[in-house]
């Protein structure tokens, strides 16, 4: 079987990686009517700036068709991988590239997935596609063993800002400038259809960290892979990284820096935690 190309939107916070036949395409954020395009080049800093200074709804661009199909070029056999369609226009996008691309190549074979999710959770399911691929899973089978993997993945998340979420009308402002008053974290999950919940208010770094891993426990963790994304927050992401470790030894646990669209949604200090049941 030819080489898999494994195509991934910027949701993801990964790189590109040539070796691993990885591409990333772009999404981009538009504040204060300033365009990021959310690749290599962002600047997060200057990105968090402008939030910070954003009086205005922000909003965000998925990857156009074209985009899709320049990442495709070339590929026999291809998986795209996006952030959940319940938040961005990403999948339906990739969709329309997959169906054009087949017809123009009508030997190749590509599959878009859903992640219903955003962040480190597409990572663990880039994770297993590349273990399927080693395991030499025939490519017609890729999209039912995936689906079945997804039913074991999960993403939390700890916002210590809602200022987007309030600009975009998800909260009000009023509840948005109590919680930075009062210090208080807000702890959401993404469900299994794609939306990202608050499931917990809590007051304090130290108890939130805490409440996540009982949250882990609940939804089945019981020692796995975990990867924590965090936004200018390495300090409490090592934390929670101890913590688990501590309890859970055999825990493989990565810490990477998201990129700017989870920025975006997540803000300063905000941790995004994905993890295997």
């Amino acid at each position: 079987m030819n080489k898999i190309k494994l195509i991934l939107d910027s949701s993801s916070n990964e790189l590109p990686d040539k070796a691993k036949n990885i591409e990333i395409v772009p999404l981009t954020i538009t504040i204060n009517q300033k365009n990021f395009v959310d690749d290599e080049t962002l600047d997060l800093n200057e990105l968090s700036k402008n939030m910070a200074a954003n009086t205005e709804t922000g909003k965000t661009a998925c990857p156009s068709i074209d985009a899709w199909l320049n990442a495709l070029a070339g590929s026999e056999r291809a998986i795209l991988l996006t952030v959940t369609s319940r938040l961005s226009g990403s999948f339906s996008s990739a969709y329309q590239a997959k169906k054009i691309y087949e017809e123009r190549h009508p030997t190749s074979r590509v599959i878009v997935i859903d992640s219903k999710s955003a962040g480190p959770e597409l990572a663990l399911i880039l994770h297993e596609i590349e273990r399927l691929t080693k395991q030499h899973v025939r490519f017609v089978d890729f999209e039912q063993k995936i689906a079945h993997f997804q039913t074991q993945t999960h993403l939390l998340a700890i916002l210590q800002s809602l200022h987007n979420l309030s600009l975009n009308g998800r909260i009000s402002p009023a509840i948005a400038k109590v919680a930075k008053m009062l210090k208080i974290n807000v702890v959401a999950k993404a469900s299994n259809e794609g939306k990202l919940e608050p499931i917990d208010k809590i007051r304090g770094m130290k108890r939130a960290l805490k409440d996540t891993i009982k949250r882990m426990e609940e939804a089945g963790f019981h020692g796995g892979e975990v990867i924590i994304d965090h936004f200018n927050n390495l300090k409490d992401a090592a934390t929670l990284k101890q913590n688990i470790l501590a309890k859970y030894p055999n825990s493989k646990i990565n810490i990477r820096s998201v990129k700017g669209l989870c920025a975006f949604y997540v803000e300063v200090g905000g941790l995004m935690i994905g993890f295997t049941s």
